[in-house]
């Protein structure tokens, strides 16, 4: 027998081959000249072969569905952010799809602006819209910042009211009409931008603004979003279509909220205690709802729903993030801790609030503003600062507390007002009792704001806090001997003048005029 001989005599092939039938039985039972070997080998062939064609089949289907979804993710995120984009730079679909592949690997994708620093900030923009009453008034102003060590994410409100410089002038405005005077004299986001670098001390890397429509239907898209509502609200002024009022009505408890119910929610001031703050602290919630409910695997892997969301950014959404920053941000975002996010609202009336509630005439109006409960910006610079550990700050009222320090504060200033503003200023920021403040009125005037520290750095907390609230020089020495009869003196000069010219509005006043205040914006 030759070799192809034996090879089939062999079974070398995976069935019988023509001629090789012969009769015998399998597992007990006679295989009939019809149900040879042959046909149960054949049969068992064609079975596996059609498996295995089957798992390659789905095998290629599949690349094929992920690769079309992710062709389809990254046409729409190219299509949305080529609209939504404000950054100016030339790109392709091909070269924008390869740089969303390349942003998939940590060490190609785009470094984003204040990275290498540790920290990114983005400002977020909240307005009603070109179309609406209210136009580009921002109901939002919020820092968004990451911290790229930790992996954190805190948010900072700052309210609608606070009165700030306009940069590049002398003139003055509540901060929500920023926005609208960088639009109308082509200054874009520019102006706000440097207001809110001012008030809280950090650059700002990039930033993002969404009108109401944008707002309703990205949260529709999500299919809604779940908040706990603290407490029933009833607001029967909550304003309407062509400047009317209509009902808002929402119980307490957990609640799904759509597009639109979620826009009253967070828009709601009138029937909130806290006003503006507690509208900024339920901005916060809402933020964090939608964060959860839009990286959420269910959305991420709908194409309907990312369409939607999509195709909301780019008609409601503008930024100065460039398309491939984008998608840096997106693929940083997964690495975040989303659970464990640090919120602040700047605010005022209570014993720990930066800001306090003032007035302005404008064309023979008055109209209330916030400002700096100690005149500068300092304190909001710290808070900022600190964000992501709020427990440095805590831990030094702490040391304030067990420093027991005393004051002295000398009124130099030629203004009787200044030093009373001073002493309350001090009092709450330092919780120092009116019993370790002296108060004396100076018999000369001075310029420039000095303190001298009798206890010679042993009361170092206190020290720092007293130099934060006032533009104090720390001195070595006075004229007086009688400098040294408390731990510190605080000699009040001329340049705190401007920084204490508002007076103080109390709650009840302003909860008494607050309807009929005239909204400042300077056209």
């Amino acid at each position: 027998m030759d070799g192809l001989q034996k090879k089939q005599a062999g079974h070398g092939y995976p069935f019988p081959l023509n001629g090789e039938n012969s009769k015998r039985k399998k597992d007990g039972l006679r295989i009939s000249e019809d149900e040879s070997d042959t046909d149960v080998a054949w049969r068992s062939f064609k079975k596996r072969l059609a498996i295995r064609k089957f798992l390659l089949l789905s095998s290629f289907l599949l690349i094929v569905s992920v690769f079309s979804y992710g062709a389809f993710i990254s046409w729409r995120v190219y299509s949305a952010g080529k609209k939504i984009t404000t950054a100016e730079k030339g790109s392709s679909f091909v070269k924008e799809v390869g740089s969303a592949a390349l942003s998939l690997i940590p060490s190609q994708r785009t470094p984003l602006s204040g990275e290498e620093d540790g920290r990114i900030n983005i400002l977020l923009l909240g307005a009603a819209g070109e179309k609406k009453p209210g136009s580009n008034l921002t109901d939002t102003v919020m820092l968004a910042s990451i911290d790229i060590e930790s992996k954190r994410i805190a948010l900072l409100s700052l309210p609608r009211d606070l009165y700030v410089n306009v940069p590049g002038g002398n003139s003055y405005s509540k901060i929500n009409s920023l926005y609208q005077i960088g639009l109308r004299s082509d200054a874009g986001v520019s102006l706000i931008n440097q207001a809110v670098e001012n008030v809280t001390g950090q650059k700002i890397d990039y930033y993002l603004a969404v009108d109401f429509d944008g707002f309703t239907k990205f949260i529709d898209a999500l299919g809604g979003i779940t908040v706990s509502v603290e407490r029933d609200i009833y607001d029967a002024r909550y304003p309407g279509p062509n400047y009317s009022y209509e009902t808002f009505e929402l119980k307490k408890g957990v609640q799904v909220l759509d597009g639109k119910t979620a826009l009253k929610y967070v828009r709601e001031r009138h029937d909130d205690p806290e006003g503006d703050f507690g509208r900024a602290k339920r901005q916060q919630q809402v933020l964090q709802s939608v964060k959860n409910k839009a990286f959420s695997l269910g959305t991420i892997l709908d194409p309907s729903a990312i369409g939607g969301l999509l195709s909301t950014l780019e008609e409601n959404v503008r930024t100065d993030l460039a398309l491939n920053e984008i998608e840096s941000l997106l693929f940083l975002a997964k690495k975040l801790d989303t659970q464990n996010i640090s919120t602040k609202v700047v605010d005022a009336w209570k014993a720990d609030s930066l800001l306090k509630v003032s007035h302005v005439y404008f064309e023979n109006s008055r109209a209330f503003i916030l400002v700096p409960k100690v005149g500068s910006y300092s304190q909001i610079h710290d808070l900022a600062e600190n964000i992501f550990d709020i427990g440095k700050i805590e831990r030094r009222k702490e040391e304030f507390a067990k420093e027991d320090a005393t004051l002295r504060i000398v009124n130099e200033s030629g203004d009787m007002s200044v030093a009373e503003k001073v002493r309350q200023a001090a009092s709450e920021s330092l919780d120092m009792e009116n019993r370790r403040i002296k108060m004396i009125t100076g018999n000369k005037t001075r310029q420039k704001t000095e303190i001298v520290d009798a206890t010679v750095g042993e009361k170092i907390f206190t020290l720092d806090e007293l130099l934060r609230i006032t533009p104090a020089a720390l001195s070595p020495s006075t004229d007086s001997a009688s400098s040294t009869e408390t731990d510190f003196t605080l000699y009040l000069g001329k340049d705190l003048v401007e920084l204490y010219k508002y007076e103080d509005v109390s709650k009840e006043e302003y909860d008494r005029e607050k309807d009929g205040q005239l909204e400042l914006e300077l056209e």
